[in-house]
């Protein structure tokens, strides 16, 4: 399987520029995060305690979600709104904690990887847990600020605020027990601070092109 794996923190442009590479390239894109997300809005929507991991582990196992580009649905209805709201954003965090939540969510991934052959896959784990032989890893990352200006640009709110928000959730992905987030030893570090889209994108295509081939 020739995977890209992007990993990063919250904010990092990950999600726009796996979609546009996966466009370049001509192959598909997986945002795991939305699997995730997925997760937390039926666990609010159910009143399933999402600090509570067993319920929400069965949760997952329960529900059959599908991530196809944009589009996520849950048992075939579109969440794709929902998993986008600052209700998401506040208790993804949570809900990704859980190690049985990760386990059920790992098989999809990987199954979705297999059906493929190839695809860009982003996520805060994908290059160190799901795809640790991926052909090319990349650890995206940006400055605080910047990550938070690019939130407040998409949904409105305070910069500063948001800021705080997106260093909080940092040292909750870093420091959590199961799959933290971490930079893989062979994972090329990309800095988008003040960096366009499309000259990061054109440089992960070549480092593809390159690690992974295209046959």
């Amino acid at each position: 399987m020739r995977v890209l794996a992007i990993d990063g923190p919250a904010g990092a442009g990950k999600s726009t520029v796996a979609r546009l590479v996966a466009d370049r390239l001509g192959i598909p894109f997986l945002d795991t995060g939305a699997m995730f997300r997925a997760v937390a809005v039926t666990a609010a929507a159910r009143g399933v305690d999402p600090a509570d991991g067993d319920a929400v582990a069965r949760l997952a196992t329960a529900i059959a979600i599908e991530v196809d580009g944009d589009r996520t649905t849950v048992d075939g209805s579109d969440v794709s709104a929902e998993i986008r709201t600052a209700g998401a954003n506040r208790i993804v965090s949570i809900v990704a904690r859980h190690a049985g939540v990760r386990d059920v969510l790992r098989t999809l991934q990987r199954e979705w990887m297999a059906s493929r052959g190839a695809g860009v896959v982003e996520g805060r784990d994908i290059s160190t847990v799901v795809f640790p032989d991926a052909c090319l890893k990349v650890f995206l990352t940006a400055s605080a600020q910047e990550r938070a200006a690019r939130r407040v640009a998409q949904s409105g709110g305070d910069v500063e605020e948001v800021a705080a928000q997106i260093l909080e959730r940092d040292r909750l992905d870093s420091t959590r027990d199961v799959a933290p987030l971490a930079v893989a030893p062979d994972a090329v570090v990309i800095d988008s601070t003040g960096r366009p889209a499309d000259d990061i994108v054109s440089e992960i295509a070549s480092l593809y092109g390159k690690r992974c081939g295209r046959g």
